[in-house]
């Protein structure tokens, strides 16, 4: 066993980490003062709706490639090989749901918040509910997200941990509040070429110096690393191609599906059209993400082989390896090493911006103006931006707690993961079941809330607790759980892999794939849900809000006769008349909403009394339909929601 081996930045690592904050501060304040200069609502939170489909496809990826993630992928292959590299698979669904279920449906609707959707399909109580459940979600996660990366960072180089904190939240705070989502996404596309430049500089670097990369690809399969496709079912297997491929696919709907994060980009794009071509967009670039991830995990093990410097004790855990290669690798080259600290805190500035940004769209949209309906823009507006301010200062109050949370960090971040299972749950529920109603959508995101939290929870404990008497099978893998991420939970799968027989009963429970999480929490909402809302009383047609369901159960269930189908509840507005009820609901829907007093977009000012003329024609043709009830129904919930 070595010491922990601490190595420093130069003076120009320094330089480059300043450059990439000072860039992204005046990004923020170029929006700040140009264009509309953040002067409504419309253009602080949603961007005037004006985006362009690449800056918004960036933003997508950056969002969630957190520092987290850039340390730790690479020690997921280098530890376990490239089985990792199979959620990619998940990446096709995982995108082309959104870009055809979801978008659709948030986009026609006009909404600012993915929750408005939730009042819209049941009712206020649902969508008060679904969005403090975001808030309690992002709240954890943003503080442990700033903080993790730079604890790292400390641990490896001496970087000044309360330094890097500071700085890094008080210039997101800076540029988020004075420059509106428009700073966010154009800061997000600057930071995801950061991100791709520090880890392309590390690959190319380290693989010519271990010989190239067929020398790097050599060492590779000689060492066991590449690993072929592995199709045991088992969902107790942590990574295996059904984990990653099919569990990986709830997880990425949970992300770029109903993630307020998410949707409010695709919401701040020009058209519909751009918003489902951001998400095509996105997906090649994932996989590149991806890939480097994987090859940077390879390069590593070209470099040391078996010896880790973890085995080594050079550092104390699994996403300090990352640190320790890429400094070893530039200890002659000064400047890349502070390249890749830009791209590290790259990936923590776009998570949590984005994180203040939805978080203040949501408790304005959500908990503020529906109880405050005659304020004024300009009220409205710096209410906004007070609420973004406020929540950066909780992000740094939450990387202090972070700091004191020890051996509980590890299952902060698990929350992030087991509260987006039952919110994708909540939304599926009543996007493809018509008749679950309001009653069955509260009962099942709690009781998917329980679930999620006692099998987390129940999983962390037991892991923690057979980490620490595990046997060494390798040297050095009980290090401290203070500055551990990921070693415990590593050692416990090998032990129990080579020691213990299968976990039966709640243990079983307790040892499923993290990559199954979502799906199961997900399906625990709907199935709880849909019972409970048989028992109370289903949701017949005519309380339908028509937009609000996409008709999934009607083209599966086509062979079906009409009176079965009505039975079932599947003859919604959407699935009978597709051509004719997918377009004039949704046109009035946009209408309404862009003609509500809050919107205020200049662009529409001088086409609103022609907009309202074909309105009052459409309402006049509408009500000689055999479907007058839910068009009224439709045009009055949509009215006064956007209101």
């Amino acid at each position: 066993m070595g010491e922990v081996i601490q190595m420093h930045f130069t003076t120009v690592d320094y330089v480059i980490f300043a450059l990439l904050l000072v860039a992204s501060a005046g990004i923020g304040l170029f929006y700040a003062f140009t264009g509309g200069r953040q002067r409504t609502t419309q253009e602080f939170l949603m961007a005037d709706r004006s985006m362009s489909c690449l800056p918004v496809s960036l933003s997508l990826l950056a969002t969630f490639q957190s520092a987290v993630a850039i340390l730790g992928a690479p020690s997921e292959v280098y530890t376990f090989g490239t089985q990792y590299w199979f959620l990619g698979c998940s990446y096709f669904l995982g995108l082309l749901i959104p870009a055809h279920v979801f978008i659709p449906v948030f986009y026609r609707l006009r909404l600012s918040s993915a929750y408005e959707y939730l009042e819209l399909r049941f009712n206020k109580t649902v969508r008060i509910c679904g969005t403090v459940t975001f808030i309690f979600q992002m709240i954890i996660y943003m503080g442990v997200v700033l903080y993790a990366p730079a604890l790292a960072l400390n641990a490896v180089t001496g970087f000044d941990l309360w330094g890097a904190v500071m700085a890094m939240g008080l210039v997101c705070t800076v540029y988020t509040a004075l420059g509106g989502l428009k700073a966010v996404i154009w800061t997000d596309v600057f930071q995801t070429v950061v991100m791709f430049a520090g880890q392309l500089a590390v690959i190319v670097v380290g693989a010519s110096q271990a010989g190239g990369m067929a020398e790097v690809w050599r060492k590779a399969v000689n060492g066991s690393r590449i690993a072929s496709l592995d199709l045991n079912p088992d969902p107790l297997e942590r990574h295996t191609f059904w984990t990653l491929g099919v569990g990986g696919v709830f997880l990425m709907l949970a992300l770029y599906g109903v993630n307020q994060a998410q949707v409010q980009r695709y919401l701040s794009s020009r058209t519909e059209k751009q918003a489902i071509m951001s998400c095509y967009v996105v997906f090649p670039c994932q996989q590149i993400v991806l890939c480097l991830g994987c090859l940077m995990g390879l390069v590593m093990f070209a470099r040391y082989g078996e010896d880790s410097p973890l085995d080594k004790g050079y550092v104390k855990a699994n996403d300090q390896m990352v640190l320790y290669f890429v400094m070893d690798v530039f200890s002659d080259l000064p400047g890349l090493a502070g390249l890749f600290v830009a791209c590290l805190f790259s990936g923590a500035l776009s998570t949590i911006s984005s994180a203040f940004n939805s978080l203040a769209t949501v408790t304005m949209e959500d908990l503020i103006k529906p109880h405050f309906p005659d304020m004024t823009e300009a009220k409205a507006t710096l209410l906004s931006k007070g609420l973004a301010l406020v929540y950066g200062l909780v992000c740094l109050a939450m990387a202090y707690i972070a700091s004191l949370m020890g051996s509980v960090l590890q299952a902060a971040f698990s929350i992030f993961g087991m509260v987006g299972g039952p919110l994708l749950g909540l939304f599926s529920l009543g996007m493809f079941f018509p008749w679950a109603n309001s009653i069955g959508a509260v009962v099942g995101l709690a009781t998917g809330l329980i679930m999620a939290f006692w099998i987390g929870i129940g999983s962390f404990v037991m892991r923690v607790s057979t980490a620490t008497p595990a046997p060494p099978l390798f040297n050095a893998t009980a290090p401290p759980l203070l500055n551990n991420m990921t070693t415990a939970v590593m050692t416990t799968l090998v032990s129990a892999s080579t020691v213990k027989p299968r976990p039966t009963g709640v243990e079983a429970l307790y040892s499923l794939s993290y990559m199954w999480y979502s799906a199961h929490n997900s399906a625990t909402v709907v199935v709880v849900g849909l019972i409970v809302s048989l028992l109370t009383g289903p949701m017949k047609e005519k309380e339908l809000t028509p937009g609000t369901v996409f008709p999934v159960l009607g083209m599966l269930l086509f062979f079906l006769p009409k009176r079965y189908k009505e039975k079932l509840c599947c003859v919604t507005p959407l699935s009978k008349k597709p051509k004719e009820i997918n377009r004039q609901p949704y046109q009035m829907a946009k209408r309404d909403s862009n003609g509500a007093p809050y919107c205020k977009e200049d662009a529409v000012t001088e086409d609103k009394e022609m907009e309202s003329d074909e309105a009052q024609q459409e309402d006049d043709r509408l009500k000689t339909r055999v479907v007058l009830p839910k068009c009224q129904l439709m045009a009055h919930t949509v009215q006064e929601t956007a209101l």
